[in-house]
């Protein structure tokens, strides 16, 4: 069960700007300013190290701030924390599930997870991202659908054509193949009754023991203001399956991604990338830093009381 403080990994300042929520909950702080740089986006095995060596010292069953969404690829660091069988829930306007380098990506850690045989699930929940549509899906881990230990439920995506691939039989999806190519129909929750439908993926899960991640990018700009673009699910709809998962199973550990933070330090070859993976406008860059942090300490303000109350 997750403890009553909560843990802060400060790579990028985001959330210590928060005072809301420090004055509210017991906190520890980690000092992560050091490696920003070397880990926002993706990571080396020296940095992961480095950030594993830290997170090792704190407890695991804290609900976990990460603070940019460019900093998700420590997530895999968290959940090394835990050995025990685990269901994974993950809710995200990207998939992560990529399968090319770097190996330590903000966009593949998900597929690095699933290395781990521990955890025995994983629901992607809320995508809505290109990366689910071709040609971007060539280079999905396709392969985790396979015995349904991945299911994926998009916010809203119309159909996805891949081109020489294998698409594994999955209930999260239905698949047709034709000649080189198959086309994949993906099961939105958009028009769905929420509350229903939730319950019941749940419900299938192997066990009740869950980690949830959240990047608040799956959110729609009422909800998070972020350094991606903007999701489709309200926070109101996100807090409700929080409530879910609280109520029916038991969360030993959660962290949250998708607070902004302007990139800072990064060398020529992530500015390039950085370029290439994030939008060409972003919702926030054109908002008062003041109203962009009020927006989000709110967000994680009613996520925490969701946990917590």
């Amino acid at each position: 069960m997750l403890s009553q403080g909560i843990r802060i990994l400060d790579f990028d300042g985001s959330i210590v700007k928060q005072q809301n929520i420090l004055l509210k909950y017991p906190h520890q702080i980690i000092n992560l300013n050091d490696l920003a740089s070397r880990t926002r986006l993706w990571m080396d095995s020296r940095a992961r190290r480095a950030v594993q060596e830290r997170i090792d010292k704190t407890t695991r069953n804290s609900v976990t701030f990460l603070g940019s969404g460019d900093f998700h690829n420590t997530t895999p660091l968290l959940l090394n924390q835990f050995k025990e069988p685990i269901s994974l829930i993950v809710f995200d306007f990207h998939p992560d599930w990529d399968t090319l380098p770097p190996h330590f990506g903000c966009g593949s850690w998900v597929s690095r997870a699933l290395e781990e045989k521990n955890i025995l699930k994983c629901l992607l929940i809320g995508i809505a991202s290109e990366d689910i549509s071709s040609p971007w899906i060539q280079s999905a881990n396709l392969k985790s659908l396979a015995n349904g230990r991945l299911e994926i439920y998009p916010y809203a995506h119309g159909p996805t054509t891949v081109f020489a691939r294998a698409v594994p039989a999955n209930i999260s999806l239905r698949s047709e193949k034709g000649f080189l190519r198959s086309r994949i129909y993906w099961e939105e929750l958009k028009h769905k009754n929420l509350k229903d439908f939730f319950s019941s993926l749940i419900a299938r899960l192997p066990v009740k023991d869950v980690y949830v991640s959240i990047d608040k990018d799956c959110l729609d700009r009422r909800g998070a203001l972020t350094n991606w673009e903007e999701g489709g699910l309200s926070l109101d709809e996100l807090i409700l399956m929080l409530k879910l998962i609280k109520e029916n199973l038991n969360i030993v550990g959660l962290d949250i991604a998708g607070d902004y933070s302007k990139e800072a330090g990064l060398g020529r070859l992530k500015r390039f990338f950085s370029r290439m993976d994030h939008p060409r406008e972003i919702i926030a860059d054109k908002i008062h830093q003041e109203e962009i942090t009020g927006i989000n300490e709110r967000a994680n303000l009613r996520i925490l009381e969701a946990l917590t109350g």
